[in-house]
């Protein structure tokens, strides 16, 4: 069977500071940088969103979580398939979790 070449590429994003998440089209390595990338896709669709809660330092995922929460409150959720969760650290991924599952996001924890 071949592949439809006009089909398009998936969009999938990562905000992680150590893993090369070898699936991702475009990865961020600080929450800046993250809430730009989601900026930059603002009003496309995302496949995949992957999230490491420790982005190093006293950085986290929590400024980009806070994002999508403030856009979901005003009725304009970020658009996006399956959102995976992958930390070393249980307490924050599951606060993710929690946090974006409350505004109806496709959430999963996962091993990155």
């Amino acid at each position: 069977m071949k592949e439809d070449p006009a089909a398009p590429t998936p969009v999938i994003l990562g905000i992680d500071d150590l893993r090369p998440l070898p699936r991702a089209t475009r990865i961020a390595r600080t929450s800046g940088e993250g809430i730009q990338l989601l900026q930059e896709h603002r009003d496309s669709f995302i496949d995949e969103l992957w999230l490491d809660h420790d982005l190093g330092g006293d950085d986290s995922i929590m400024p980009v979580v806070t994002l999508m929460e403030e856009a979901a409150f005003n009725g304009r959720p970020f658009q996006i398939g399956t959102i995976f969760v992958h930390s070393a650290n249980p307490i924050g991924a599951e606060t993710v979790v929690r946090s974006l599952t409350r505004w109806n996001y496709q959430v999963r924890r996962a091993i990155a």
